[in-house]
């Protein structure tokens, strides 16, 4: 089958929101996803990030696919269990399956061996993708995957979809406003851009003098109806101490994959802000983040990294943005709006511009390694599931 012909059958089961990491066997699918501006696809930087994307994507109300090779299978297995099977979100993946004969390059063989038995023990259905049964295998995968709210594999075989090139129209993200230009100005978004780098060196200590929960109590006093997406650890809890809103997705794991949700949620909502509550550890974990949301620039995507410069849940070992400064690696990356605050008042100041400002935009707090004794999260991961995408009008 071509790739045009199975991207029409992806738009007549209605997935709107593709997130994507390279194969060959799908070339002709990716380029024909890139011709069609109503089936807008996103580069994701791993397969984990993919899969968090997509998360996002179904919260705010889309209807997401992951199309990998199957090699990114180990990659994304603790996004798919600590995200979309413990928290129950719908999801296709698409994975190609390279070595499925035991013929390919030796880096393939064994994970074709082994792709069936690693969705078995993860718990998510799959069927091989056979040529002549493409629409009954799709329309099985859907149906599977909305009725368990949970993800669904098929196993793309070399063969069945062909590798044809086509010429993109759509090289950009192209999403009611969060269009990017194809290309990007001198200077524009780098650490040396005379806006970001002014706003960075106004900083000349960035000595903590505020605990993280005084930060979070300044951030969240400036909120109105933002969904925010939490990064797991005494984020979420001391988050959920200062005030519990049903607009807030705690993370219970996943680690890292707070910016790749709320990208998501950022991209298929985008007339309405999406918040990132960050850690310092969390982002380290996948710096890509940074590179998708510098890259697809959505105007309402607001990044907040609470950096105490130790991973507090396993006891304060330290971690490496002591020796990195973050807010430079977003501007690096093409943040527009870059912010670096030790402060209670020049948080708030940031805060509340950060949240009117066309992103994306990054703030970070540097936060004393202190923690409050707060209660863990109270409500299982499909309740705060539900609560969060009913506030997004998505129930």
């Amino acid at each position: 089958m071509k790739g045009q012909e199975f991207v029409d059958l992806l738009a007549q089961h209605r997935y709107d929101f593709f997130a994507w990491v390279p194969c060959s066997l799908l070339e002709g699918v990716l380029s024909a996803l890139a011709t069609r501006p109503r089936l807008p696809s996103l580069p994701a930087t791993r397969e984990d990030a993919a899969v968090g994307c997509a998360a996002g994507a179904w919260l705010a109300g889309g209807r997401p696919a992951v199309l990998m090779q199957n090699s990114g299978l180990g990659t994304g297995l603790n996004a798919l269990a600590s995200l979309s099977l413990m928290y129950r979100l719908p999801c296709l993946l698409v994975v190609t399956w390279r070595g499925s004969r035991g013929e390919d390059a030796p880096e393939h063989l064994l994970m074709g061996d082994i792709s069936p038995r690693l969705l078995e023990l993860a718990g998510i259905p799959h069927r091989a993708l056979s040529a002549v049964s493409v629409e009954e295998d799709l329309a099985w995968a859907t149906r599977e995957t909305f009725a368990r709210e949970a993800p669904v594999a098929l196993l793309v075989p070399p063969g069945v979809l062909e590798s044809e090139h086509m010429q993109s129209n759509n090289r950009d993200w192209d999403r009611a406003g969060t269009r990017r230009e194809s290309a990007i100005p001198a200077g524009h978004g780098r650490a040396d851009r005379p806006g970001a780098r002014a706003q960075i060196d106004d900083v000349a200590s960035l000595k903590a003098r505020i605990s993280r929960y005084e930060a979070l109590t300044v951030v969240i006093r400036c909120l109105a109806d933002e969904p925010v997406i939490h990064a797991n650890g005494y984020i979420c809890r001391e988050s959920y101490a200062v005030a519990d809103r049903p607009q807030n997705f705690y993370m219970l794991g996943s680690m890292g994959l707070a910016a790749s949700i709320g990208l998501g949620v950022a991209l298929t909502r985008p007339g309405r802000k999406a918040v990132i509550f960050d850690g310092d550890g969390n982002l380290l974990m996948n710096l890509g983040s940074l590179a998708m949301a510098g890259g697809l620039r959505p105007k309402n995507f607001v990044h907040f990294v609470f950096d105490n410069e130790v991973y507090g849940s396993t006891g304060d070992q330290p971690s490496l943005s002591r020796e990195v400064r973050l807010d430079r690696l977003a501007a690096a990356a093409g943040y527009p709006w870059v912010r670096a605050v030790t402060e209670p008042g020049p948080l708030e100041a940031a805060a509340r511009e950060a949240l009117d400002a066309d992103g994306p935009a990054f703030v970070l707090v540097k936060v004393t390694p202190e923690s409050r004794a707060v209660p863990r999260i109270p409500y299982p991961p499909t309740v705060i599931r539900d609560r969060f995408r009913a506030a997004l009008g998505k129930a």
